[in-house]
This record gives structure tokens, C-alpha cells and sequence, in this order.
């Protein structure tokens, strides 16, 4: 019998900023196409602990295992040809983008960083925008000529640009109006239906974590705890 082997799995996730332990031995599984939540008040680890799955901070113990490859030990270079693999979408939908890049550039730039980008890249940008229910006519616009679902519409493009298996969603719709907040998370269901996304979704709201995750852990204070 194959044994099952989830697409990332956290164990033991440790992370300290000098005396204090942000992140306490920490486990969980996401399986591919699946949504875990991870709830949990302000300040509880849940961005110390996307930051060390990530590995935008280097866990001081633990494993994180993406793809059935242990990331913790591998060097800078040895990341980059994964990190396309597992994109972040961030919670303020402005500060993720800048504010000097059209948002087709900002579209654009995995595909250019990653060596993908050829003749065919602006009818991909294009397709991107318009995947995510923007025009793409607004690829022309600047960040702060769109509203902040739009906004965080084109962080979704930016990050489906690099043709990922799990989107960390670190508080996506937090900053969002509740009308647009709907309209985002029916968006990121389509995409998983459609393209079999994997999501671990950070969120402070157990009203959202009900009605969009299919398991949730709760953080308090470091650790995970009985939900």
C-alpha cells in the first residue's frame, strides 16, 4: 500500500526571537487541493509560523516538508526553483504591490524573475487579470487608482503567475469590506476548484474559517490547541 504524503507538512515548528518562543512546536498537514485554516487571535504565531513555512525565517527546530522535500535544510539556491511552487497573497492588498509598477508589470515580474517571459507574456498578464475577474484594461493602472479588492484581485494574478500548487494566505480578506470580502473568497474557491490549488489560510474570523476552510487548526499563544 502507497503511504499517503501530504503536500506540505509541518512538524515540530519551533521559532524564537530571542527569549521569546513565537512558534511552540507546531504541527499540521495541508494536502493538495485542500483549505486548512489556521485561526488565532492578533499575536498568537500565525505570520511566525507562515514566515518559517515560507522560509522567510529559518525555524531555530522543526521540519517543513513541501513536495516530500525538507526545506529547512536547503540552501537559498537550492529554494528558489521551489518557492514559485508555494506563493504568498498578503493581508494588505496595496503594501504587496508597488506603488512605482503598473499592475501588468506587477503581473509580469514572476514570469520575467522566473525566464518565462516571451512574446506571448502580455496576452499571459492579460489572462491573468482577466482569470481573477479584472479587466484587463486595468492592467495600465497603478496600485493606488484601484480599490483593495481590485488590489488584492492583482496579487492574486501576480501570484497564480507562477503557476503554483499552494497559496499561503496570510489574513487576505481581512482589510477588505465585508461585500468585497465575499466577492475574494468566492474567487480563491473558484481557482481551487479550477486549478486544484492547495490553501493554508491564516484568519482571526472563525465566521470566514467555517464557511471557507475544509479543516482548521486554532493557535493560542505558540501552540495549537482543541478548536
Amino acid at each position: 500500500m502507497n503511504q499517503h504524503t501530504a503536500l506540505l507538512d509541518v512538524r515540530d515548528l519551533v521559532v524564537r526571537y530571542g527569549a521569546v518562543t513565537a512558534v511552540d512546536h507546531v504541527s499540521f498537514t495541508v494536502d493538495a487541493g485542500e483549505t486548512l485554516a489556521l485561526n488565532g487571535p492578533s499575536g498568537c504565531g500565525k505570520s511566525s509560523t507562515v514566515a518559517a513555512v515560507l522560509q522567510l525565517r529559518r525555524p531555530e527546530n522543526g521540519s517543513v516538508r513541501f513536495e516530500g522535500r525538507e526545506l529547512t535544510t536547503l540552501s537559498e539556491r537550492e529554494l528558489r526553483p521551489l518557492r514559485p511552487r508555494m506563493q504568498p497573497v498578503f493581508q494588505d492588498p496595496y503594501g504587496s504591490l508597488s506603488p512605482r509598477h503598473r499592475i501588468r508589470d506587477a503581473v509580469a515580474e514572476p514570469l520575467r524573475v522566473q525566464g518565462r517571459w516571451d512574446a506571448a507574456g502580455p496576452a499571459r498578464v492579460a489572462a491573468l487579470l482577466d482569470r481573477v475577474g479584472l479587466d484587463p484594461a486595468y492592467g495600465d493602472r497603478f496600485p493606488h487608482e484601484l480599490s483593495g479588492g481590485q488590489c488584492q484581485r492583482a496579487g492574486i494574478a501576480r501570484a497564480l503567475a507562477s503557476e503554483p500548487r499552494l497559496l499561503v494566505l496570510d489574513e487576505p480578506v481581512s482589510a477588505l469590506d465585508p461585500s468585497v470580502r465575499a466577492g475574494v473568497l468566492n474567487l480563491l474557491a473558484d481557482l481551487q476548484d479550477d486549478l486544484g490549488l492547495a490553501y493554508l489560510f491564516i484568519c482571526h474570523d472563525r465566521a470566514v474559517v467555517r464557511h471557507f476552510a475544509d479543516r482548521a487548526v486554532e493557535m493560542r499563544g505558540g501552540r495549537l490547541v482543541p478548536a
